[in-house]
């Protein structure tokens, strides 16, 4: 099967994004941190590419340092994710009865909240910034991916190679872990994937509200915020950490989608 254009261009975004954010330091133009009051929010030149903000500060250089926060945060969000969901998912559709129950009953609660108003009135009363932002989210994603998981276990429990393992004797742990496991993780991954861009765009709600990362800290959310007043004198500090958002988000969702139709075939 062919990788579409449009998945392969969505890829190399992805990769660009990473490279910002492992490299920034040898790739960006100017410090992100160094503030020209006297210069001030000042439209793309030969000197600036993409401006300066309200302190003076290259706009570009704080876009390429703010893929690092762009990627950790959401990265942890989908990994914690995936390891707490997976466990759940293979307990619950593997196991049945009471363990099933208790689990499927406690997706339906976290289901049942606003899961982006939770977040917001956790990190607001709570405090600790981006990290404890992301922990929230960690738990809020993990219930719709626990429902993804246990379907696909329900699916696989009745193949012959499941019947076939029982009968040979071997243990639960290892029928979940090396049998029933390697054939779900396609799928466990395409939602993976999803979950990093879904944590990207809550996380970056979250430091536009002030409820993320700390002030001055180089961040594509906190930007926007910071910025939204120099729309007119320099609409590239609003504009390109907004862009960043926009296309990092719907270029992981591509491949998400790709890699689900791939796999689950």
């Amino acid at each position: 099967m062919p990788v579409p254009v449009v998945v392969l261009f969505a890829a190399l975004i992805i990769a660009a994004v990473v490279i910002c954010a492992v490299l920034g330091e040898r790739i960006a133009p100017d410090s992100p941190f160094l503030q020209r009051l006297g210069v001030g929010d000042t439209p793309p030149s030969q000197d600036h590419i993409a401006g300066t903000d309200l302190l003076g500060r290259d706009v570009l250089s704080r876009v390429i340092y703010g893929a690092r926060t762009a990627l950790a945060g959401p990265v942890v969000v989908a990994a914690g994710a995936f390891a707490i969901s997976t466990l759940l998912g293979l307990l619950s559709g593997y196991l049945g009865g009471l363990v099933d129950s208790a689990i499927m009953r406690w997706v339906d609660f976290m289901f049942a909240l606003p899961g982006p108003l939770v977040a917001i009135v956790v990190v607001g009363v709570v405090g600790g910034g981006y990290w404890t932002a992301v922990l929230v989210l960690v738990v809020l994603f993990t219930a719709p991916d626990t429902r993804i998981v246990r379907s696909a276990v329900l699916e696989q429990r009745p193949l012959a190679y499941i019947d076939a393992a029982r009968t040979l004797g071997i243990s639960k742990t290892r029928i979940l872990f090396v049998h029933i496991l390697p054939n779900i993780a396609p799928i466990i991954l395409a939602y993976v994937v999803l979950d990093f861009a879904f944590a990207l765009v809550n996380l970056a709600g979250l430091s536009f509200l002030g409820l993320g990362v700390e002030p001055g800290t180089p961040d594509w959310g906190r930007m926007l915020f910071e910025n939204r007043t120099i729309l007119f004198s320099n609409p590239a500090a609003l504009l390109l950490p907004a862009g960043m958002i926009i296309l990092t988000a719907v270029s992981m969702n591509l491949v998400g989608d790709w890699l689900f139709e791939r796999f689950s075939k």
